[in-house]
């Protein structure tokens, strides 16, 4: 079957905005090729700075003929009982373009309606891809667009040529000036000439013919394949770093690697600052010696290649010393002032217009830090307070201005170079942890109490004034603030009270919070509630089980997960279902009695063996379920729970509840009512969906 490619030729695109843009062509080509009902064997995207590219196999050369049937108005109103056509059965035929004796009569549930039943032949492929490809091109979303000399097309860059072809021959189609055709352009330096395409093989072929590797994981092999090449030969490795090696393979066509080299005084300099220097301004790799220790090596990437490497190793290392000059300088310039006297520079730098300086916000983590170790393990406040203290200094070093992702590094390296215990320094970085989803999260406890308290203060404070997060927008990362303590708490098993702490951290802020208290702590509540229902959906957990305990009580996030995990494994049961049902009859029964009936039960009124069994079992689990449930025992709850599943069924089978005797029909309500009011306590099992067949 016929095969498809497609390459838009541009200007360098940013390595950055690579990876987004061909995964959406894949996803938004596949989609439109299923609602264009055409088959295919399988679909590919690549991505250099240079070129966008899809690759098809299998297209048919036609849509298939398909069969179309459009419902109109119901028989009753097109046709008189006489079988003459209404108006609105006329203007139903008109409007579809047939004669009033080409419709037809539907059966549905709903009754007779009229209908219309057609071929409709496929197009040509080609047809429709001339059409959609231009679409296509032009639907490709990327965070900055651009407009280029008097064109009125907007894309990440300027276009310089498109090829597509379809089974050998070119999709006709133009973006303005730009023609679709069968040729692609080379390496911008190396073989900048174009040629001709006539298939995938020869596409291919060429591009590597003229110095381009179009997909992306064989520039990877081939960058990491060269780095240990050139560094074996002299016993040394390269740091792994798997986001500097995603981000180069997208700045070159071919790669080609250059080992330079600095001089070993810069050693001297913290790792984390070399590291960085190297990475996050020229896009280095950190070479290690035999030992794991830093060597004065780098690793660089580059686009071109000449006889002759060294040329480049100069020029790559001139750029580097001046890097490594200003970081040296900047680190020799915050040693004169100590981290605890930077502490009051805070007081110049705004955290937020609404929520105060640095300074204050310090202030807040200190409080909110010491609250949070009195209530889990006060064993550790001092060191604690300490951290809470310093954790924000190093924002106003020279070393974060110049590298802000090292703030938390910075910090932890200067406290323990002015003195301050390692268990200080260690919590100053750790504050920060977990900084993205898959990341560590801290080891001790002060770096935990300090970044949890430090991250409900900034929710806190952002509700309070309505800068919530809305949609894909959270400008603040409060949705990343919130998994952050959720997950601490989880690996923890820290049991705190989570209204308790959002009220201290809003009395913290006083007169900072413009939304009343009330309202906050609900919508602060509510949103940690959505995290978690989140998190444990991504463990594999039913939704309903989730909803069956937050949506009855949440305030204790660990114990919320607990009751969660523990019901999620009882769900395994065979006879969960069966079990559900029967406490759902409990509930369905007792759903329209008047509130404030049935409160106790008379053991004078129990007349039938199966009511006095179902209550003789009720007052054995009674208290010891209790215990339970107040120990956080939930396995041991819920097989209580279990064991009533025998005697509730045969109450139900021999029992009528709602007998005509008044006495009668309120004591077996009463007996009802105490079974919910027990097992209530566990979870709002009305929340358990209907479809209690699926196990998960």
């Amino acid at each position: 079957m016929p095969d498809l490619i497609l390459e838009i030729g541009t200007e360098e695109i940013p390595a950055g905005f690579i990876p987004q843009a061909t995964d959406e062509l894949k996803a938004r080509f596949g989609k439109a090729m299923e609602d264009l009902n055409l088959d295919m064997e399988n679909l590919v995207t690549y991505g250099t700075p240079r070129r966008l590219v899809l690759i098809v196999n299998g297209l048919p050369e036609r849509q298939a003929d398909r069969e179309e049937e459009i419902l109109g108005p119901p028989k009753a109103a097109a046709f008189k009982p006489d079988g003459t056509p209404t108006k609105a059965g006329l203007g139903f035929a008109r409007a579809k373009g047939v004669r009033i004796e080409d419709l037809q009569i539907k059966a549905t549930p709903k009754g007779d309606y009229i209908c219309i039943r057609r071929t409709l032949a496929g197009k040509e492929t080609r047809v429709l891809l001339s059409e959609l490809l231009p679409k296509l091109i032009l639907s490709i979303p990327f965070r900055k667009s651009m407009r280029w000399g008097s064109s009125a097309l907007r894309f990440v860059r300027p276009i310089h040529w498109i090829l597509a072809l379809f089974d050998g021959k070119v999709v006709p189609f133009d973006l303005e000036e730009i023609a679709a055709g069968a040729r692609s352009r080379g390496h911008r330096f190396l073989a900048p000439d174009d040629f001709e395409v006539k298939d995938i093989k020869g596409y291919l072929d060429g591009l590597e013919r003229h110095f381009v590797m179009g997909d992306p994981e064989k520039r990877r092999r081939k960058i990491v394949r060269d780095m240990e090449k050139t560094l074996s030969a002299e016993g040394l490795s390269w740091l792994e770093d798997k986001a500097l090696l995603e981000e180069v393979s997208y700045l070159v066509e071919y790669p080609f690697v250059v080992m330079g080299k600095f001089d070993e005084s810069y050693l001297l300099l913290p790792r984390e600052v070399l590291v960085t220097a190297m990475r996050e301004h020229q896009r280095y790799f950190s070479v290690l010696n035999a030992d794991g220790s830093l060597a004065p090596r780098f690793i660089a990437i580059n686009n071109t290649f000449r006889e002759g490497l060294a040329t480049f190793a100069s020029g790559h290392e001139r750029v580097l010393r001046a890097r490594l000059e200003d970081a040296k300088f900047f680190f020799q310039e915050d040693r004169k002032v100590s981290l605890e006297k930077r502490v009051d520079t805070l007081k110049e730098v705004v955290f937020h217009v609404k929520l105060g300086t640095s300074y204050e916000k310090v202030q807040r983590i200190v409080a909110l830090s010491e609250f949070l170790s009195e209530t889990l393990n006060a064993e550790v406040i001092e060191t604690t307070k300490r951290a809470a203290y310093l954790c924000k200094a190093d924002l106003v070093t020279e070393m974060v201005g110049e590298f802000p992702s090292l703030q938390g590094t910075i910090g932890s390296i200067y406290a323990r170079l002015s003195g301050e215990p390692e268990e200080v320094s260690n919590a100053i970085f750790e504050h920060y942890m977990p900084r993205f989803s898959e990341d560590a999260l801290p080891g001790q406890e002060p770096g935990a109490f300090v970044g949890m308290a430090d991250r409900m203060d900034t929710i806190v404070g952002c509700f309070g004034n309505d800068l919530t997060p809305t949609g894909a927008a959270d400008p603040f990362g409060l949705r990343r603030a919130a998994l952050a303590i959720i997950r601490i708490i989880l690996e923890r098993n820290y049991r705190i009270s989570l209204d308790t702490w959002i009220i201290r951290a809003a009395d913290l802020l006083g007169g900072k919070i413009h939304v009343s208290g009330d309202v906050l702590l609900a919508a602060v509540r509510d949103f940690f509630a959505v995290r978690l229902r989140s998190y444990m959906q991504a463990k594999g957990i039913a939704y309903d089980s989730i909803e069956a305990v937050l949506d009855h009580a949440f305030d204790d996030i660990a114990d919320s997960s607990k009751r969660i995990r523990v019901f999620h494994e009882f769900r395994q049961q065979e006879n969960f279902a069966s079990l559900m049902l029967s406490f759902k009859r409990v509930g369905n029964i007792l759903e329209g009695q008047p509130k404030g009936e049935a409160v106790s039960v008379n053991p004078d009124f129990l007349k039938e063996p199966a009511e006095k069994s179902l209550y003789e079992e009720l007052m054995k689990i009674r208290d010891a379920y209790v215990v339970s449930m107040n120990a956080h025992n939930y396995p041991e709850a819920l097989e209580m729970m279990s064991s009533l599943k025998p005697v509730v069924d045969r109450f139900f089978d021999e029992v009528l509840v709602m007998d005509p005797d008044l006495n009668l029909r309120n004591n077996r309500l009463a007996i009802l009512s105490m079974i919910k009011r027990l097992f209530s306590m566990f979870a709002d099992f009305s929340k358990i969906s209907a479809s209690l067949s699926q196990k998960n």
